[in-house]
């Protein structure tokens, strides 16, 4: 199959704490773009949760852990984020070099524009939108480690530094299996109904540049080598539904340092 590829630089080494989702072939972490700083992630019950703010545009950062270069099928709310696909196994993906990472920003529209990914009502999910919203509100990044090749790619091409890595060619099968969600949301229809607040998606956001190249991919194996799945929802949710704990307080008034605020000074003790 063929594939993209980009340009940047090996990732400095930089501290990770409980913001990411940690893999045996690479990390994934959910990136708040304004701030740049990664969204906490909190583990549940054998899921990876983040909690995201309407409205904000966030980028999915794969970092390659492997020795050799990976591709990551990266879908969003059960859609392929590259094609618009239903995400199935053996679609197009990114193609990270060894021990490289990069932030995927949006649905790419062609080898030079996104639509950036930005946290929204359900309703207004791009996968709501068009049709399927049985899967909205999870991140899911399968990885396939790379075959070696007796010869060299037969097409490659580079992009500038921090563009993003780019999807591979389309596969040509029939009918590619589904990438599945980390549990069926009817699983947790109870909870959700009970929730503060509607539901979280991915929007179709705003166009913005974003060049890729093309590279050859061959997967050493037909599934993949590991899937790291991130569900998302907004903190209002996630605390009602008891993945995030707020901490509590004793009743009653705060104590407070500075009872008074007369101005006077410090007073000789009384006699002995």
């Amino acid at each position: 199959m063929r594939g993209f590829m980009f340009g940047a630089a090996l990732a400095a080494v930089s501290a990770f704490s409980a913001a990411h989702a940690l893999g045996r072939v690479a990390d994934v972490s959910v990136i708040d773009r304004e701030s740049g700083i990664p969204l906490e992630m909190h583990y549940w019950r054998g899921q990876y949760w983040v909690a995201g703010e309407p409205g904000a545009r966030y980028a999915i950062e794969v970092r390659n852990r492997a020795r050799g270069r990976v591709l990551a099928v990266t879908s969003v709310d059960g859609v392929n984020v590259v094609t618009g696909e239903t995400a199935g196994w053996n679609q197009s993906g990114y193609v990270l070099d060894p021990e490289a990472d990069y932030q995927i920003a949006g649905w790419r529209k062609s080898d030079a524009v996104i639509a950036a990914f930005a946290f929204t009502a359900a309703s207004n999910s791009y996968a709501e939108r068009t049709g399927r919203p049985d899967n909205v509100g999870v991140i899911g990044v399968a990885l396939f480690r790379e075959q070696a090749l007796l010869s060299p790619p037969i097409a490659s091409a580079s992009v500038p530094p921090r563009a993003e890595a780019a999807p591979s060619a389309r596969e040509q099968a029939s009918a590619a299996p589904p990438l599945p969600a980390a549990a069926p949301l009817s699983a947790d229809l109870a909870t959700r109904l009970q929730v503060p607040a509607p539901a979280l998606g991915t929007a179709h956001g705003e166009h913005e540049v974003s060049y890729v190249g093309h590279t050859r991919f061959v997967r050493q194996r037909t599934e993949p080598d590991e899937i790291i799945r991130i569900r998302y929802d907004s903190r209002e949710n996630l605390i009602a539904m008891g993945i995030i704990r707020e901490p509590r307080y004793p009743p009653g008034p705060s104590p407070d340092p500075f009872p008074t605020h007369e101005q006077s000074y410090v007073a000789d003790p009384p006699p002995g």
